[in-house]
């Protein structure tokens, strides 16, 4: 017997496999976090670019680094010479005393402290602003601690994810991801801006 064309044999869709393609939610709204720590400004770019990244959201209380490129200005230069947009919210940051007590690896005052932080005006504002930028293009939000975990980006980045059903997705910054992705490189000179 000739099968060929008959719905349900292999490469013929059914009634049942439309279905179930048409009723699977996708989610479109992502959300990304990721931390520097250990990582080359060159390796971070292009760790962002390959996952599809438009827009970094720095929330750094205080957005300087003895890492070379990631203080505020020079980070802005690189991201914007590699094409990606750059907005620094110092509202959604780590207040210095949660930093202390993360240093400290008192986890639970940290978080203590940052949601009593997050209560603030300020912080409301900022995460607001951070919605709608996550909202309107591929965003990341980044600070310096590598494991989320034990950062307050994790936090922030629930609060993204209940208020507006976004999905979280943590990067790590890949060793040698200039190497392979090459256009961080190829976009600006990165090493010439301080």
């Amino acid at each position: 017997m000739d099968t060929a064309g008959v719905p349900g044999e292999l490469g013929q869709p059914t009634e049942l496999h439309c279905h179930l393609w048409e009723t699977t939610p996708v989610k479109e709204n992502k959300v990304y976090t990721i931390g520097y720590e250990g990582a080359g400004l060159e390796d971070f770019l292009a760790t962002l670019l390959t996952a599809g990244v438009e827009s970094i959201i720095d929330i750094r209380d205080y957005p300087g680094s003895r890492r070379a490129g990631f203080s505020k200005k020079a980070l802005q230069a690189h991201a914007e010479g590699a094409g990606i947009n750059y907005v620094h919210l110092k509202g959604l940051g780590d207040p210095k005393a949660g930093r202390e007590a993360a240093r400290a690896g008192k986890f639970d005052e940290f978080r203590a402290i940052f949601e009593t932080h997050m209560l603030s005006d300020t912080a409301q504002q900022d995460l607001a602003a951070a919605i709608d930028l996550a909202g309107g293009a591929p965003s990341c939000l980044m600070c310096y601690e590598r494991d989320p975990q034990h950062c307050h980006r994790a936090i922030v980045a629930v609060k993204i994810q209940k208020s507006s059903d976004f999905e979280v997705m943590h990067l790590g910054v890949q060793k040698n991801a200039a190497r392979k992705y090459g256009a961080p490189i190829e976009r600006g000179d990165i090493k010439n801006v301080k």
